[in-house]
């Protein structure tokens, strides 16, 4: 397996997982195996990704008009990290149309997000066969616990209704702006107030009002 930038080489504690890491793993479901929303992910993820650098003050977001809502890099600070410096280089030095850039840096965000997560003991993997020839790859969750420390942070911010951090809110509304909530109904209940909160998060100025998916 190739080594990506953004995955640690010196041990899985020694780097900050990026928010669209964090939102991959909330979204995998353990009790099957499967993750959340896969036909729209390459748009929330990138979403995710912008919010970040938003989040670090490395996007601005300017409204356009007719053009809708466009991005441009900022700062002279290139990102360390791969992903985010493919995205800031991406819109560096030319005002790029948001959806166009969620489906340019989306598409090939899984792959990356997933091994990282796999790296970090977080996710995971095993290769097998269906009918003894059909391979078949099966993921479960690790032992690190994080994704149940994260869980636990939304949840507090969408059921008790707890003020967030500025990381756990663009998580929540993140997940609202997948779509995927309902499919999180044993750890989110599927409740008026819970939407609510989710919905008002997705609509606050943490740049997610950029998705529309």
């Amino acid at each position: 397996m190739e080594q990506l930038d953004h995955i640690p080489t010196t041990g899985p504690d020694e780097a900050q997982p990026l928010l669209a890491e964090d939102l991959l793993l909330l979204l995998f479901n353990p009790d099957d195996g499967t993750i959340g929303g896969e036909g729209t992910l390459f748009y929330v993820l990138a979403g995710a990704v912008l919010t970040e650098l938003a989040l670090n003050d490395q996007v601005a977001i300017e409204k356009a008009g007719m053009r809708g809502t466009l991005v441009l890099s900022v700062g002279e600070t290139v990102p360390d990290d791969e992903i985010l410096r493919d995205a800031w280089e991406y819109s560096d030095g030319k005002r790029r149309e948001v959806q166009g850039m969620l489906a340019s840096i989306g598409p090939q965000l899984r792959g990356q997000l997933l091994e990282s997560l796999i790296f970090r003991g977080d996710l995971h993997r095993e290769q097998g066969k269906t009918f003894g020839f059909i391979p078949k790859t099966t993921l479960s969750l690790g032992d690190t616990g994080r994704r149940a420390k994260l869980m636990s942070r939304v949840q507090a911010v969408l059921i008790d209704g707890a003020e967030p951090d500025a990381r756990t809110a663009a998580l929540a509304a993140l997940l609202s702006a997948s779509g995927s909530l309902p499919t999180l109904h044993r750890e989110l209940p599927w409740e008026t107030d819970v939407i609510n909160r989710a919905k008002a998060l997705e609509a606050g100025d943490w740049g997610l009002s950029l998705i529309h998916i």
